[in-house]
């Protein structure tokens, strides 16, 4: 008869939770704090939502600006542009997320720092 296994038995963790629930369910192998690359996303994010944007602004004028018998034509450089409007929303929202969760990973440690559990 098998035993069973007692990482079933363990209370869920909070900061596996996703948006939309458990993302995945732990197997014991991974590491309990396993951390995202934050800061190297962060500069990513910084440094290419102003381009995505400006791309973005650059593709919709050119769009605006071309006539009918133009090269490439109106409908490609918006389709372009909604691209590059995509992408820097996307961005845009990578860099909220990174900040809250870098504002959350400060205040861990400060928490830590103090002594934790309310021992202040």
């Amino acid at each position: 008869m098998q035993e069973p296994d007692p990482r079933r038995d363990r209370a869920p963790d909070p900061e596996r939770e996703g948006l939309l629930g458990r993302v995945s369910p732990r197997t014991g192998t991974e590491p309990l704090r396993a951390r995202s690359p934050l800061r190297l996303r962060l500069l990513l994010g910084l440094l290419f939502t102003p381009l995505f944007i400006a791309g973005a602004l650059l593709f919709w004028s050119w769009s605006a600006a071309s006539g009918p018998q133009d090269v490439p034509t109106d409908a490609s450089l918006r389709t372009v542009a909604v691209v590059f409007s995509l992408l820097a929303l996307f961005s845009l929202v990578d860099l909220l997320i990174v900040q809250r969760r870098v504002r959350r990973a400060r205040r861990r440690a400060a928490w830590e720092h103090r002594g934790g559990r309310g021992d202040t």
